[in-house]
């Protein structure tokens, strides 16, 4: 882990690899160490930068307004590297389309899993089962809410929680308990939101965008995959992953990286 300042905050990242950069956006349910298996397999052809966004895992918060999609642009800027792909999961998708739209001449490529975009708004389908799944949980009990979030997110609508493999299950809410330190802290600061915001802009993303979530994640973000792969110019909707939510490339590996190394080849 090495850390480097980025407008004002000192963010920490893993690099590893050597060739074309590739900069890996987490959950926000999760922290950069949700790429592990991806880092070891980019890195046989790329650089590979996994970082904490500001605020989460091992990043710092200064009192400062901010905006995710410049911090991007700021890590790009501190290591000296023109442009790089964004490969985003969740929340990290989310962000990387927003920096794709900011800042177009610095983004090469997208690939996002189980990604929303800014603008967009859940259905009432998924608020409906979010209440059936979680219900209300006390938002200061971090352990409590944390499984609550795994249920949701990581177990998934269609999948029951002995389904999916307790050691995910208990490292998702692990990662989950830390998330939710971090977003209590940035309940706190002004973050710079992308204006006009993305939903009505994916025609102009002007980059390759591979698009993929998990055949268990909730339909409106398989929903959302449709629609971004269909109105980004150059975008491509991959099959969904087989047994996996919404983290598909901590659950399920290797069809997301056999997936990117083509993508990004």
């Amino acid at each position: 882990m090495t850390k480097i300042e980025v407008n004002g905050a000192m963010l920490a990242y893993d690099d590893a690899g050597e060739g074309t950069p590739v900069v890996l956006l987490h959950a926000g349910i999760a922290d950069r160490r949700m790429w592990r298996a991806q880092i070891d397999a980019l890195s046989t052809r790329h650089r590979v930068l996994a970082v904490d966004l500001r605020g989460y895992g091992e990043s710092e918060l200064p009192p400062a307004p901010f905006a995710h999609h410049d911090d991007v642009v700021g890590l790009l800027d501190a290591l000296g590297l023109p442009r790089a792909a964004l490969v985003g999961c969740s929340f990290g998708g989310r962000v990387a389309v927003d920096t794709a739209l900011a800042h177009p001449d610095r983004v090469s490529a997208l690939a996002l899993f189980g990604a929303p975009v800014s603008g967009n708004e859940w259905s009432e389908e998924t608020e409906q089962l979010w209440e059936s799944l979680v219900g209300d949980v006390d938002p200061e009990d971090f352990a409590a809410t944390a499984a609550g979030e795994v249920r949701f997110w990581v177990v998934g609508p269609t999948r029951r929680p002995e389904d999916v493999d307790p050691e995910l299950i208990r490292f998702a809410e692990e990662m989950d308990q830390r998330a939710l330190a971090a977003e209590q802290a940035l309940s706190a600061v002004e973050i710079g939101e992308l204006d006009p915001p993305a939903i009505d802009r994916l025609g102009e993303l002007r980059v390759p965008v591979l698009v993929g979530t998990g055949t268990d994640d909730v339909a409106d973000l398989r929903r959302l995959a449709d629609r971004i792969a269909a109105e980004a110019p150059q975008g491509v909707r991959m099959p969904d992953v087989p047994d996996a939510a919404h983290l598909a490339p901590l659950e399920r590996p290797e069809p997301i990286n056999k997936a990117l190394l083509d993508f990004l080849s």
